[in-house]
Parts: C-alpha cells; structure tokens; sequence
C-alpha cells in the first residue's frame, strides 16, 4: 500500500491547511492538496493527502473513511495513479466528423486542413492549402482564382475554389 491518500466529497470551503489539521491526528502529513478549478479557484470538491508512512496512511482511511468534515461525509481511500487519457481533439469548434473548425478535427480541418475556417468538406470558408481530398475554401486546391503561398498540392484534381465544388477552371 502506498501512503498518498484520496480525499473526496470535501466541503468547497476546505483548503489544504484544514486537509492537514484533520489528518494530522493520525501521524505526519507530507503534504496536503485540495485541487482547485484553475478558471475560477473554487475546490473541485476533492484532494491527496500524502502521510508519512503507510501505517499511518492506513490508520488515516479507516480513521477518516465516512468521517463528517464541515457538514459532508468523506470518501478516503488509497490514491490510484491517473488514468492516460486520449488526447484532445478539437479546437475553436473543430472536431465534427474530423473536419473544419479553428485548429480542430484529426486529419484534415483547422488553419489549412480540409474545411479550414469555417466548415469542412466543401464548404468554403478560408483554406490555406487544402489536405487531403475535402478542399473547398478561398483557394483550396484549385487551379483558377487565388493561390496559396504555402503550396496547395497537385495542379490538377481535388475541389475547391471559392465556394466548394469542382472548381479546376480548365
């Protein structure tokens, strides 16, 4: 068994001081964290609280396991490593069906992906060279109009132009 500590179902009012107060009846605290939402500084709800050893860890759960701390009964058991979690996708609306958006979708979409600003496929929007097939956007692979600088993939093929569409101006 380990000697760092979850605590849930904490009052939002506890702070890592009152977390250590109250556990450090059971032996010394290392350390003593209440997570805080980072937006708006209020408590998450729950924290770790890390003993000296693991006697005192253990005497800690079953001392404080269903314990009322300001009005609530606390959830404390052995804290389990975080779980990797699958990256982040997206961005300023981006993700839907892996296309468009401001940065978002995973192949295609975002400043120079498939929809680019403001949609996916073939839709318009501003595409900054185009991936893939989807195109569409102010010179999305497309032979007539405009031409990106940073290059738009093969002369011929794909769709794109103005509004979308077979564009090819040939």
């Amino acid at each position: 068994m380990g000697n760092k500590l979850y605590v849930g179902n904490l009052p939002y009012g506890v702070r890592d001081n009152d977390l250590e107060q109250a556990f450090g009846q059971f032996g010394s605290v290392t350390s003593a964290r209440v997570m805080m939402e980072r937006d708006t500084g209020r408590s998450k709800g729950f924290g770790f609280v890390e003993m000296g050893n693991d006697a005192e860890a253990q005497a800690a759960i079953q001392g404080m396991n269903g314990q009322p701390l300001g009005g609530r009964s606390l959830v404390v058991n052995e804290a389990r490593p975080m779980e990797p979690r699958p990256p982040r996708t997206g961005g300023f609306g981006g993700g839907f069906r892996n296309e468009g958006g401001f940065g978002g979708g995973n192949r295609e979409g975002g400043y120079g992906g498939g929809g680019g600003y403001g949609g996916g496929r073939s839709e318009g929007g501003y595409n900054r060279g185009g991936g893939g097939e989807g195109g569409g956007g102010y010179g999305g692979r497309s032979d007539g109009g405009f031409r990106s600088p940073y290059g738009s993939g093969p002369r011929h093929g794909g769709r794109g132009g103005y509004g979308g569409g077979d564009n090819r101006g040939e």
